[in-house]
């Protein structure tokens, strides 16, 4: 059965930091890309970052460059984010995401997702 838990969420406030987790489980966890993506109240998912096995890293926009960080550790079956300068606009469940048939931002493309974490940003 394939597990993905999130982790690390809470409440901040503007220009903080938190770091999530997500620990994998199930499956093989360096063949498969990672993603960790958002929703928003009343909006869609969206993509954040994204990383391979051996690191290559995508992100979302330029905005999320320089704040946000996503890395992995093939040892512990964990992908992380680490999120600077926090901004209220980042309020979002924040989900990880497991898919091998991409490397990108198409939510379809993940197969298997994780429960959620809740980030509140106030200001």
């Amino acid at each position: 059965q394939v597990q993905l838990v999130e982790s690390g969420g809470g409440l901040v406030q503007a220009g903080g930091s938190l770091r999530l987790s997500c620990g994998v489980s199930g499956l093989t966890f360096s063949n498969y890309f990672m993603g960790w993506f958002r929703q928003a109240p009343g909006k869609e998912r969206d993509f954040v970052a994204g990383i391979g096995w051996n690191g290559y890293r995508t992100y979302s926009a330029d905005s999320m460059k320089g704040r946000f960080t996503i890395s992995r550790d093939n040892a512990k079956n964990t992908v992380y984010l680490q999120m600077n300068s926090l901004k209220p606009e980042d309020t979002a469940v924040y989900y990880c995401a497991a898919t091998l048939s991409g490397t990108g931002a198409r939510s379809d493309d993940y197969a298997y997702w994780g429960q959620g974490t809740q980030v509140t940003v106030s200001s």
